[in-house]
């Protein structure tokens, strides 16, 4: 597997984990209206992936990726 094939990859697992983290964090905010225990432990575990989406994006800004050559005919 090519760097760029896995920093590729690696910005797909950000955005999957950002975004599945707010939206878990969102359902949590709305249970904890009627189970306040429940909903704050849906609510850590959206933050979770949250912060795994931060630390991806700290280890995709250290990789080296080196641009795409152009291979000639």
């Amino acid at each position: 597997m090519t760097a760029a094939m896995k920093a590729a990859r690696i910005g797909t697992w950000i955005w999957v984990l950002v975004y599945a983290g707010l939206i878990v964090g969102g359902v949590g905010l709305a249970v904890q209206r009627g189970d306040p225990s429940l909903g704050w432990t849906i609510t850590i575990a959206g933050g979770a992936l949250i912060i795994a989406g931060a630390l991806l994006v700290w280890i995709r800004s250290r990789m080296n990726v080196d641009p795409p050559t152009k291979s000639t005919p």
